[in-house]
């Protein structure tokens, strides 16, 4: 390799130069995510004890060096175990960039065209329909109550579901990723009853009220008037016009995904 300067007796590289970047990046995320709490003093340690083991490294103290390598990993692993709630503020952070987030839109993408041609559908039709999106073990409870499905997201699928004739059609459809998890699953109700002077019917008082309780999105179609609501974080937005559906879904989808 294309030595660019020496310090001493150590060469640094073009690719050395890359991996210092790439880890001091890393370790400014974690520093910025960890600096009020008490792990940022055992990182600090930790920090010192790789900087140690590389200098021993370079300069050929083998045996002080295969200590400080045990030290540093018995320490990464008490770092790991002792600081998982700080640990997932960092992942948490990690999920929040612009990246991540045209990743996860990306992938929604495709699920939520077939969503929203079903929901179209289902509007012209007057036909009821309630889609619950979530982790299924968030709301492991709510799956139980419904028919098990595991199959893969279609707007046929899903219109047939819900076809008034369906044994299927009476509940919520719950969504984990491009896969139909369950059907005809029973919801808790919101104590809210009308939004402004608009009384909400049983299907939006069930999304909303999930969405109160639990991480969801939740999508209504209501038989009465045909419009399309979409529930999350315990409001309702009713009446999504066609024309914005799919990018209010997709915004929603992403920032569940993001939390």
């Amino acid at each position: 390799m294309t030595e660019i300067f020496r310090i001493g007796f150590v060469s640094v590289s073009w690719v050395d130069l890359l991996d210092i970047t790439a880890i001091a990046i890393l370790f400014f995320l974690i520093y910025r995510s960890l600096r009020d709490t008490a792990a940022i003093q055992v990182l600090v340690a930790l920090v010192l004890l790789l900087g140690l083991s590389f200098i021993t490294e370079s300069a050929g103290l083998k045996t002080l060096n295969w200590m400080l390598r045990r030290l540093t990993d018995i320490g990464l692993i008490a770092f790991i175990i002792l600081f998982q709630p700080e640990l997932r503020r960092v992942l948490l952070l990690l999920t929040q960039t612009r990246i991540f987030r045209f990743f996860v839109r990306t992938r929604n993408t495709r699920m939520v065209d077939d969503v929203v041609e079903s929901m179209l559908d289902m509007s012209a039709k007057h036909t009821g329909a309630l889609i619950i999106f979530s982790r299924a073990e968030h709301i492991k409870i709510v799956v139980e109550t419904g028919i098990q499905l595991q199959a893969t997201v279609s707007s046929e699928l899903l219109e047939s579901i819900f076809n008034p004739r369906s044994p299927l059609h009476d509940g919520a459809v719950v969504i984990d990723d491009r896969t139909i998890i369950a059907a005809r699953c029973v919801l808790p109700l919101s104590s809210q009853q009308k939004i402004g002077h608009r009384n909400l019917g049983t299907r939006h008082r069930a999304g909303l009220g999930l969405s109160e309780q639990a991480d969801v999105v939740a999508v209504i179609v209501s038989e009465e008037t045909g419009g399309i609501s979409i529930a999350y974080q315990g409001e309702l937005q009713l009446d999504v016009p066609e024309a914005i559906l799919k990018d209010v879904l997709l915004e929603k989808l992403t920032a569940l995904a993001s939390s």
